[in-house]
């Protein structure tokens, strides 16, 4: 319950729907239990009177006995409807206090929980995977609202219920309630040891379920490798292994629940037994009457439920209580990267890197080492290099989606540390290596973040991104859907959505991280271009593999091995015939062989 502890806050912001739910619980309680003395009576008021109906066997008077019994037992009959149409109602007001209750801070823990993440910094996402991150405000989240709902619900139920009805029957024979509540316990146990046994192997199957239905994602997703590689009866036996393995798991879960049920029932059918044996003999020495019988039985089945509630209520709480740890674990993460309390600035676009290093925190590879250059506001600085030569990281520190480990990283002769990283990034217009577009409109994922009613600047946008006549060749135009991650366009078409994206908001820096490699050289051409005459008086940063791309920018930076080796102009460096040298002959000596 430790781990439970938490939910309190909640709980005690919605104490005004907690507390009238108890009560209506308790109240429906007295309702119900009230309805017990109500079924002795009439089966005390027709046992009393069958001995006199015979006496007047033969006589006028026997039909106006038989009608009094039978209108008297219609009025007990309709008070029995009365009594639990009133518990009705306030089982429905019980629900809509109680369960609501737990909708609303299942809304809350999500969004908490959601926020949380919003703030934690790349690290943390590269430390976890997605489907543990979606888990935890789903899956985890849904049993904690079981323990705050039904748990919490069907607990009070079952306490309250349990001590009036008991009340009820020991105000009428102390023998006969403990007889007749013996097998209770044991079928509390009973319930508590068959649900952990049934949740166990509910969650195996939910393990298989979700691993199965992600090798049919998988596998439906890379059917064009699949149907290339000629792999489709490799990949149907592993399904079937898949399917056979979830099926084991679903058969043993049968197997207890079919055992389960009976062995309920059997309990209760005892119960009910040891009350018309004890009470049988209760009846004949006279201490109770034969509508004590009946009012016993109903009160048993009565607190049936309750007891089976008890052992799930139990479980409930157990797996509530896992869940609740799992979720806070993530909330105690606290972001590496923090916004200082500082007043959003406008920026001019200096950047600084003085003598620069980093080691990703996760992995202890050092990326960057000892890095130092300075891009003029309004300039193009390029970096090329090696794959796995720090280019990117070079970019991740200058957004600040992580800290340097050693040396500093200025804007504008301020550390990025001290800056108003909101108000930072939202002047920064970065195309990432990655590109990631959502599953909407062309137009939604080119406004991201920008007024979506203002067509006339997402056409221009794609315009200098030279992706709007692709754009407009589609069905539906910037209204196209373009599925999971853009999966309906080209590689090229995906970087200039992305590409546009960035520039759109007409940012103050433009970072661009080698998103210019899935578009031919023409394209490659015409965007830089327009780039140039939008970003005028504003400083870009291109890394890129292609030396076409970058032989006009203002600097270039050639990297190797997490160092600066080369800096300079497209002129000078060639000069100098060294690393930079070298790779524009390779590169052109790779496309006099591919033409």
């Amino acid at each position: 319950m430790k781990s439970l502890a938490y939910l309190n806050k909640f709980l005690y912001k919605y104490r005004w729907r907690l507390i009238p739910g108890i009560l209506f619980v308790v109240i429906s309680n007295v309702f119900q239990v009230l309805t017990g003395s109500v079924i002795r009576d009439a089966v005390d008021l027709v046992t009393e009177n069958i001995p006199l109906y015979r006496l007047f066997s033969g006589f006028h008077s026997q039909t106006d006995i038989y009608k009094q019994i039978g209108f008297n037992t219609l009025i007990f009959g309709m008070l029995v409807l009365l009594l639990y149409l009133i518990r009705g109602v306030f089982l429905f007001f019980m629900r809509q206090t109680i369960i609501l209750m737990s909708r609303h801070i299942e809304y809350d823990m999500k969004n908490e929980l959601y926020a949380h993440y919003q703030l934690l910094s790349l690290s943390f996402y590269r430390r976890h995977n997605t489907g543990d991150l979606l888990n935890r405000v789903t899956e985890d989240v849904s049993r904690v609202r079981m323990y705050l709902g039904p748990g919490i619900m069907y607990a009070i139920n079952t306490l309250t219920l349990f001590i009036i009805a008991i009340t009820f029957m020991l105000t009428v024979n102390v023998r006969l309630t403990l007889f007749s509540v013996l097998p209770l316990p044991i079928l509390a146990v009973t319930i508590y040891y068959v649900n952990n046994i049934i949740n166990f192997r509910s969650e195996k199957i939910q393990q298989r379920l979700s691993a199965l239905s992600s090798f049919v994602q998988e596998n439906f997703s890379g059917i064009r490798v699949i149907k290339s590689y000629v792999r489709e009866d490799s990949v149907r036996d592993s399904f079937v292994n898949e399917s056979e393995n979830y099926k084991v798991h679903s058969m043993a879960l049968v197997k207890v629940q079919a055992l389960f049920y009976p062995l309920v029932l059997l309990l209760v059918g005892l119960s009910n037994i040891i009350v018309m044996y004890v009470g049988g003999v209760e009846v004949m020495k006279g201490n109770i009457t034969p509508g004590n019988i009946a009012e016993f039985i109903v009160y048993l089945n009565m607190l049936t439920f309750p007891v089976m509630a008890l052992g799930w209520v139990t479980s409930l709480i157990q797996r509530a209580a896992a869940s609740q740890k799992r979720i806070y674990e993530f909330l105690d993460e606290q972001p590496d990267i923090v916004s200082p309390a500082v007043a959003p600035a406008k920026i001019h676009g200096q950047i600084r890197f003085e003598n620069v290093s980093f080691t990703y925190p996760d992995t202890g590879i050092k990326a960057i080492k000892d890095i130092s250059f300075t891009a003029e506001a309004g300039q193009m600085v390029a970096i090329i290099g090696r794959t796995g030569s720090g280019k990117t990281t070079i970019a991740n520190l200058l957004m600040r989606m992580y800290d340097c480990t050693a040396g500093t990283v200025w804007l504008d002769d301020k550390p990025v540390r001290e800056l108003n990283l909101e108000s930072f990034r939202s002047q920064t217009g970065f195309v990432p290596q990655e590109v990631f577009l959502f599953s909407d409109t062309i137009a939604n994922n080119i406004a991201f973040g920008f007024d979506v009613h203002q067509r006339l600047k997402i056409e221009q946008a794609a315009k200098d991104a030279a992706v709007y006549s692709n754009i407009m060749e589609l069905e539906q135009g910037f209204d196209t859907l373009i599925g999971e991650r853009g999966v309906t366009l080209s590689g090229g078409q995906k970087q200039r959505v992305s590409i546009a994206r960035a520039i759109i908001k007409h940012p103050q820096i433009l970072i661009f991280d080698d998103c210019l490699s899935a578009v031919d050289t023409r394209t490659e051409e015409e965007i830089l271009r327009n780039l140039g005459g939008l970003m005028k008086g504003k400083t870009s940063l291109i890394i890129a593999h292609r030396i076409s791309t970058i032989k006009n920018a203002d600097k270039i930076l050639v990297m190797d091995q997490g160092r600066i080796v080369e800096q300079g102009t497209h002129e000078i460096l060639m000069a100098r015939k060294q690393v930079y040298f070298e790779l524009y002959e390779k590169q052109l000596l790779e496309e006099e062989e591919n033409v």
